[in-house]
């Protein structure tokens, strides 16, 4: 027994506390040895007692998105388990010593009258509480930020990959397009036209590609049109007028620009070079818009998540749109309504006044619920409405989806940190915590009413 009492009172927390409560506590508790590999405790289990680590290691894990991930080692003198005035009932983690391993433990059960009787030891093991409470909601905040990273460049590699693709595509086929350009530059620049008749040629080539390509025409209306030209191309002798159709059809040319043109060359011999040239020129504008639209999808992705994290700002608030960082938001989780297959109804009031806010932050409530949205709608797919409004001095958005719902004997229960409804490992339990923090912080409300089918979250800012 003095052995224990020399031990305990050898660890740095428990040091300089009275000799009589050390062997109170001594005499109480119970010695249990561990080998390497051994759990020390699991996910789950009822948290019965104070332990107090006192020769060997073990490893602290909980776990996140399906697996285990390391939290903490446990070292001599470590102190885990149930403490006075814990809350907690049951074990978050799981323990597996590293080292064989002696551990003093504590029954519950005598907390009562150590909180009587023993006010110093009392308020030790209170204040390893506090550090204990604040230390592990430090790792899960790091936790849920960097969950919320791996979202957010998922979701960007996922929107990026194809408009990355069709840049490298595009520039592809453009090199290999320019590799035959100089045998037909060749055969045009033998031909002898008047200013005039080349100016009346471009006049038509030019006015066709500043009205850019024709995407609204039925697939009906392209066939057909591809027909009458590859008709005209063939009876004037020209190869490949089927190949070539398609190219002047999605520009907007006809048979009646083609009778023009044609009304421009002297000779018959020379209508092939300048139809094909036309046909090079089209196709080279056709790449480059293709590589412009993809480089600027690239540029609006970049610039989205630029204002999402609001890089280029200082932390303080300022008046802002909320729409911006809303969208933002659907930008960077786009992929997660194709993947769920979640439709979005936007019911934006057009002139609501702006908030004085932090920008970031209110991005990370945005983001928390409209991706816990999406996660109730993964399995059967929906509807995702976002409203916004004035009323009175206040802004409000409501973010509706057709998931499952809450339960109703848990809605009390949501806000709370560590809280989750999701799958074990699917969920950290701090999302709605720092909504709620992000919303108080700016003096707002945040309620929420859900029912299966419907669940209905309602910010409210002060304007």
């Amino acid at each position: 027994m003095q052995d224990l009492i020399q031990k305990l009172n050898s660890i740095p927390t428990l040091s300089d506390i009275p000799e009589n409560q050390i062997t109170w506590l001594a005499e109480r508790g119970e010695i249990c040895h561990y080998q390497v590999g051994d759990y020390i405790f699991k996910r789950g289990d009822a948290m019965l007692y104070m332990l107090i680590l006192l020769e060997g290691m073990y490893e602290i894990k909980i776990e996140q998105n399906g697996q285990l991930r390391p939290l903490s080692e446990v070292e001599p003198g470590g102190i885990t388990g149930a403490l006075p005035y814990s809350r907690a009932k049951n074990v978050m983690a799981q323990g597996i010593a590293l080292e064989n391993s002696t551990i003093f433990r504590l029954d519950r059960k005598y907390f009562e009258e150590m909180i009587h009787t023993h006010y110093e030891l009392t308020e030790r093991l209170v204040h390893t509480l506090t550090n204990r409470v604040r230390d592990f909601t430090k790792q899960q905040q790091i936790g849920e930020k960097m969950l919320a990273l791996g979202k957010i460049a998922a979701g960007l590699a996922h929107e990026l990959n194809n408009p990355a693709a069709a840049v490298v595509r595009s520039a592809s086929e453009l090199r290999k397009h320019l590799g035959v350009m100089p045998e037909k530059f060749k055969s045009v620049i033998k031909i002898r036209m008047s200013d005039q008749q080349v100016d009346t040629v471009n006049d038509i080539l030019f006015a066709k590609i500043n009205q850019g390509p024709k995407a609204n025409l039925s697939l009906m209306k392209k066939t057909e049109l591809e027909d009458e030209i590859a008709d005209w191309l063939e009876d004037h002798r020209i190869d490949d007028g089927y190949s070539l159709a398609s190219d002047f059809m999605e520009f907007g040319l006809c048979v009646e620009d083609f009778e023009k043109i044609n009304s421009q060359i002297s000779e018959e011999k020379d209508l092939a070079p300048v139809i094909k040239w036309i046909d090079n020129v089209l196709v080279t504008e056709k790449l480059v818009q293709e590589i412009e639209e993809a480089s600027k999808r690239i540029s609006d992705l970049v610039n989205s998540v630029k204002i999402y994290t609001h890089m280029d700002k200082s932390p303080e608030k300022q008046m802002a749109d909320i729409h911006e960082g809303i969208l933002n938001t659907l930008t960077i989780l786009k992929h997660k309504f194709k993947k769920n297959k979640v439709e979005f109804i936007p019911k934006f009031q057009p002139d609501l006044p702006q908030v004085k806010i932090q920008v970031g932050e209110l991005n990370q409530v945005w983001t928390n619920l409209i991706d816990n949205a999406l996660d109730a709608m993964e399995e059967q797919g929906g509807c995702l409405e976002i409203k916004t409004y004035q009323a009175g001095d206040f802004v409000k958005v409501e973010v509706i989806d057709t998931g499952k719902g809450i339960p109703e004997n848990v809605q009390s229960q949501i806000f709370d940190p560590f809280f989750t409804t999701k799958e074990v490992g699917k969920g950290t339990g701090i999302g709605l915590d720092v909504v709620k923090r992000v919303v108080d912080q700016h003096r707002g409300d945040i309620k929420v009413e859900s029912k299966p089918g419907q669940t209905r979250f309602v910010v409210c800012l002060p304007l």
